[in-house]
């Protein structure tokens, strides 16, 4: 007899942000996934629009869950602010968000940090961190209390850049956004003693979602897919321009389907420590070589093995995304083949 889908309760840790609001609509979505509150920080814009284009997206979704706001700058407050509008335009959701419901749900009043903790501790051993933006709210929360780090099931992030399949950084030759605009809550959190999967850009951007795929959206699960489809044209325009994919790619999703598919990466296990000065500001460097055990002085010596995404299967990430805006019989259908690209 077939046993029952078990679903993972997840807290998602976002700041929509276009690929956010993809990956929140696959939370929202797939059965294998049980999410329990939403957490907004600065990054793709600033806290007060994150929080809004959550606040909405949770409404146009059909969603019942907290919305808290987080941290509105890094743990080491910066002088200057930049916002990527050029990636995800001023409102964040590519000129889209006048195309959301006027929703009149308010924030949860706990700030994200608090928020964190509490479903941590009322669910030992049980809650997945999804994480897709700056790192300042799992930050604060693991100064709060060090405690929930060994209550998180699991910590699943999308962030760094590991030089591998000729990707670099997309911030700096070697940072990656999430973690440069945090880069020492991103320090802090992989070397916490929680289990963390970080899904960074060397498979991010092996996920291609093409132009063709994102336009037979349209006219699907409502109004759902005219709005990814709308949102994303500012989206591809600007990854068009610098690396001519003829589509975007799959960054924040990413990281959702390594929650329900985990077998469609490929992990590297090793200390992850993140540069904090100098022109490297922001790079994420794992021994996973074991380099540390031989120098007493490495800094990764007595930090804990996280794992880093060093293989994709991108075929099977696309059909993840794809299968929501099927009725349920269109998605039964023939699952996907092993082809990784």
């Amino acid at each position: 007899m077939k046993q029952p889908l078990q679903s993972r309760p997840v807290i998602f840790d976002t700041d929509p942000g276009i690929d956010d609001a993809m990956a929140l609509w696959m939370l929202a979505r797939h059965p294998g996934l049980d999410l329990r509150a939403i957490t907004t920080v600065h990054g793709n814009a600033p806290v007060g629009t994150t929080t809004r284009n959550a606040l909405a997206l949770v409404d146009f979704f059909g969603l019942d869950v907290p919305v808290a706001a987080g941290a509105d700058d890094a743990l080491l407050p910066r002088t200057e602010r930049f916002f990527p509008t050029q990636v995800h335009h001023e409102d964040g959701l590519g000129g889209g968000a006048p195309l959301l419901p006027a929703t009149r749900r308010q924030a949860d009043p706990r700030p994200a940090w608090q928020l964190i903790c509490e479903e941590v501790n009322g669910a030992p051993g049980e809650i997945t961190l999804v994480a897709v933006a700056p790192l300042t709210n799992l930050a604060l929360a693991l100064r709060h209390d060090p405690g929930i780090a060994h209550k998180v099931r699991e910590v699943v992030l999308m962030g760094g850049a590991f030089g591998l399949h000729g990707h670099g950084g997309n911030v700096t030759p070697v940072a990656e956004a999430n973690i440069i605009n945090d880069p020492e809550a991103a320090d802090l959190v992989f070397t916490a003693p929680w289990p963390v999967v970080t899904v960074g850009l060397d498979v991010t951007q092996q996920v291609v979602m093409p132009e063709v795929l994102l336009q037979s959206l349209q006219g699907r699960q409502g109004r759902v897919g005219d709005f990814f489809w709308q949102i994303t044209r500012h989206y591809q325009r600007y990854y068009d321009g610098r690396d001519a994919i003829g589509g975007l790619y799959a960054h924040d999703a990413s990281a959702v389907v390594y929650c329900i598919a985990p077998e469609a990466f490929q992990l590297r296990s090793g200390p992850v420590r993140v540069a904090l000065e100098g022109i490297a500001r922001g790079q994420t460097i794992q021994d996973h070589l074991g380099l540390h055990d031989e120098s007493p002085a490495s800094p990764w010596r007595g930090c804990p093995a996280q794992q880093v995404c060093v293989g994709v299967d991108a075929q099977r990430v696309r059909h993840e995304f794809m299968q929501l805006f099927e009725d349920s019989s269109q998605a039964a259908a023939a699952a996907p083949s092993g082809d990784t690209r």
